[in-house]
């Protein structure tokens, strides 16, 4: 498998931009707040702490408020842009700001694939208040925002007169690679001549909030530790991003910026387990396998592994685990979570990772991890590392890496790629 990745685009908390993105990630900066005023629509404090129908934590990573215009250049009319929320304003911005990143763009034969969490977005929540609550609720929502979940995906393809194929998927939190390797199989396939792989979150937080403190996975700390001995649950993030997909040698041919090359992916579902939330090792072996095979490349090529890691000690010591079998003896990589900067972006945890990579590869940098005051003790007592300090990425050899995500349900995503 020979994908290159000529376009990218990406918001996430505290980055309206990539460049400010690779800053905070490169600064081992804390992307996390709390949550702004008003986005949960009522006083934090009634449900604050509260062990049933409330949340333990108000903290997560949130992209800054930005004043996102409609392009003149956008295929669309007045109704589709009738009062958009920010989920359906970040896929059209990121997704143009891929497409702008250099690369000839065959309209007519590209297509999109979008992982999106089909919970309700604020925007959806507002109109169902509006409707169930008339005397009580001042939210004006347009009733576009019913469709919260297939919608943005095709309001891209309408936007930018894209000619192939435009649908989401949910795959949890293994979305946005799944996105790329689904995006990967229909270039090889031929269905497609380019794509825009990518995924969003930005579903209602105190929805996300309250479900994932009912699920007993928020952090009650409110503190996104990967691979701590300390981690007590994820924190949600929100974001969205994409990457421009085309067969290598279209994109040499077409002189194409090339960000990144993909060699492999590989994707598994465990099937029914212990519970949702219980990952299984299993599945995350078949997956990372899978993109080695299909790569063609050894584990032991790969000089860093950007790593699921959520920040809980059953999860990261599952990976870890899964990591030791799949990599055996081989030289062993150096690890790292993003969501130790920001938190845990869902659907779009996965495209924040490889976008992490691919700016690693544009800055010659192995960024390191977030201090963790104590080690899990299954990294303390493996053969896997933390990087301590940015490390400066000039080897002999192709810099490659690893991009896992594994979701809720079984869901499991591994993709190998190099400079």
């Amino acid at each position: 498998m020979n994908i290159a990745i000529v376009g990218r685009a990406g918001v996430f908390p505290q980055s309206v931009d990539l460049t400010a993105f690779w800053q905070n990630i490169v600064h081992c900066r804390d992307m996390t707040s709390e949550v702004p005023d008003d986005r949960w629509r009522l006083d934090p404090n009634r449900v604050l702490n509260h062990s049933v129908e409330g949340t333990w934590s108000n903290r997560g990573g949130y992209v800054p408020e930005m004043d996102l215009v409609p392009s003149d250049a956008w295929m669309l009319d007045d109704s589709d842009i009738a009062g958009l929320d920010p989920l359906q304003s970040w896929v059209l911005h990121t997704a143009q700001g891929a497409i702008n990143d250099g690369a000839r763009l065959p309209r007519e034969r590209t297509g999109l694939i979008l992982g999106n969490l089909s919970f309700p977005s604020s925007a959806m929540s507002a109109y169902v208040e509006r409707q169930w609550f008339p005397n009580v609720s001042n939210q004006q929502t347009h009733p576009n925002h019913r469709f919260m979940s297939g919608r943005p995906a095709l309001l891209a393809k309408k936007a930018f007169a894209l000619g192939g194929p435009a649908w989401a998927l949910d795959c949890a939190c293994a979305s946005g690679l799944v996105s790329i390797h689904l995006g990967c199989e229909a270039l090889m396939s031929g269905q497609m001549d380019a794509v825009l792989a990518g995924a969003v979150n930005r579903a209602d937080d105190l929805f996300i909030h309250m479900g994932f403190t009912a699920l007993k996975a928020l952090s009650r700390s409110g503190r996104s530790q990967p691979f701590s001995a300390d981690a007590d649950g994820l924190l949600p993030a929100e974001g969205a991003g994409f990457v421009l997909l085309k067969r290598l040698e279209d994109a040499q041919r077409d002189g194409d910026p090339i960000f990144g090359v993909i060699r492999g992916t590989g994707v598994s579902n465990d099937g029914r387990g212990k519970g949702l939330l219980v990952p299984a090792s299993r599945g995350q072996v078949q997956a990372m396998s899978m993109a080695y095979k299909r790569a063609a490349v050894s584990p032991e090529t790969i000089q860093m592994v950007e790593c699921h890691a959520t920040g809980t000690v059953l999860g990261d010591g599952t990976e870890l685990r899964s990591m030791t079998e799949v990599f055996n003896d081989a030289q062993t990589p150096w690890v790292g979570s993003l969501k130790g900067n920001m938190g845990h972006a869902i659907t779009a945890a996965g495209i924040g990772g490889m976008l992490k990579v691919l700016e690693s590869f544009r800055h010659d940098v192995i960024p390191a991890h977030r201090p963790v005051d104590t080690l899990n003790d299954t990294l303390l007592q493996g053969q896997f590392k933390l990087l301590q300090s940015n490390q400066d990425w000039q080897s002999g050899q192709p810099k490659r890496a690893g991009v896992s995500a594994f979701g809720f349900g079984g869901n499991n995503a591994h993709i190998v790629v190099e400079a």
